[in-house]
């Protein structure tokens, strides 16, 4: 049984049904109350139920939040987990974000690589399973959501309606598989302005904004000292001088999980601001809170284990009625919890707390990432890599004896994920492709 050939017997297969499922815009819209994510999520996930049901799955639409295709029979349920909404489209793109488009060996679209490529694969690693085992005595879902990147409502309500797994995975990280995700809160910041009287950046609350434009008084700051501190840092930016002054500043997006990686614009913005002498409580707030620090250590929470620090990322940023706002994402250690962090938050009378959701970990040696972890090497033949852990959250914490494994190789981190021109080679999606179907095979054989 050569598996390899038979994913490459179906890679026109996947990539026609990357190309479609790209050409969804299924960002969150909740503009139409017949559809809880927005009507492109909707018509999304009827398109990707649609190619389930000519693989002769068996489907259901869970009214829009999410659906799933079935295969197999018997008591025990496996899944794979994966999502059909995508984060927003920022500047940068060299091609339409919302066609797949292939430029040598890569697919660029969004979604190609988070999460409508991984589903591709995913929903093919079924075929081939049900073809390899007509017989099989267990049940496997492809289950997919339309709300990961802003809440995970949709896997709540599937949680809800149809309950947990017996084991499965979400192709929405990294392989050899991650065997614990960060905890996380969400909260917020709102402050009185004197002399800003505009600012927008950000596209998500989980991605680094990488522009952001400022409105303010034009004799509130020492021109000189604003422009050394910009040039001084390597930023690109604009300075339009009226009645009024408009400042552009542009940095690097990243994913919140990773805002070292990424160049915040509202960050390095605010601290030329402060550095040119504009006397302001919201800068001064912003300087003194956060800066240009990713680890939280100004707001005194900043703490690491064995697997990694805490992280923090400004996404959104708004003003109206003179009070700035803005969302505040904290990722916190696997090994750590939540309340000691939120409590120091909420002594600060600009601050405000949303939510948290603590870690999720799973020993290496627990029987599924093992399982999982073999899978991936008896395709890859890698030795070297172990699974790990990660600071993105994913719809493993959310449903239970579930973990994320893959669709990220070791060393093909610069995917773009989150980010402008992301894509994804399309000979990683025909192993990873391989490599579910090994696991899914174990699985049903555990």
């Amino acid at each position: 049984m050569d598996i390899k050939k038979i994913v490459k017997s179906y890679e026109e297969d996947i990539l026609t049904h990357i190309s479609e499922l790209v050409s969804y815009p299924s960002t969150l819209d909740k503009s139409d109350a017949k559809y809880p994510f927005g009507k492109a999520n909707a018509d999304c996930l009827d398109a990707a139920l649609k190619m389930c049901e000519q693989y002769g799955f068996r489907t259901k639409n869970l009214d829009h939040y999410c659906g799933y295709a079935e295969i197999g029979s018997g008591e025990q349920l496996l899944g794979v987990v994966g999502h059909l909404d995508v984060v927003p489209v920022a500047e940068g793109w060299n091609t339409n974000p919302f066609t797949a488009t292939k430029v040598g060996n890569r697919i660029y679209g969004r979604g190609t690589s988070d999460d409508k490529g991984p589903v591709a694969c995913a929903m093919t690693a079924l075929k081939i399973v049900q073809d390899l085992r007509p017989d099989m005595n267990k049940r496997i879902r492809l289950i997919m959501g339309c709300n990961e990147e802003s809440g995970s409502e949709c896997l709540r309500y599937y949680v809800e309606k149809e309950g947990h797994l017996d084991m499965g995975f979400t192709p929405d990280g990294a392989f050899p598989g991650v065997h614990g995700e960060k905890g996380m809160v969400q909260a917020s910041f709102s402050c009185p302005t004197t002399h800003i009287h505009q600012i927008e950046a950000g596209i998500a609350s989980n991605v680094v904004p990488n522009k952001v434009t400022i409105v303010l008084d034009a004799d509130c700051y020492d021109k000189e000292k604003l422009e050394q501190y910009l040039k001084s840092h390597q930023l690109d930016y604009q300075l339009l001088e009226e009645q009024q002054t408009t400042l552009i500043v542009y940095g690097t997006s990243a994913h919140a999980s990773t805002p070292q990686l990424g160049v915040n614009a509202v960050s390095y913005a605010l601290c030329a601001l402060h550095e040119a002498n504009v006397t302001d409580e919201f800068v001064q707030f912003y300087v003194n809170t956060f800066g240009t620090t990713t680890d939280g250590s100004l707001l005194q929470i900043a703490q690491k284990d064995q697997y990694g620090a805490l992280t923090l990322n400004i996404g959104i940023v708004k003003e109206e009625n003179h009070q700035v706002s803005g969302t505040i994402d904290i990722r916190f250690p696997v090994t750590a919890h939540a309340q000691p962090i939120v409590d120091t938050m909420s002594k600060h009378e600009h601050l405000h707390i949303h939510g948290f959701v603590e870690p999720l970990f799973f020993p290496e040696d627990s029987p599924l990432v093992s399982l999982l972890w073999e899978a991936y090497k008896e395709v890859t033949h890698d030795e070297k890599h172990h699974p790990e852990t990660m600071g993105g959250g994913t719809y493993a914490k959310g449903i239970n004896n579930c973990i994320a494994f893959g669709a990220e190789f070791p060393g093909h981190t610069d995917v773009h994920i989150h980010d402008a021109n992301e894509f994804i080679e399309i000979e990683d999606l025909l192993t990873q492709t391989e490599i579910y179907v090994v696991a899914l095979l174990k699985l049903l054989d555990a």
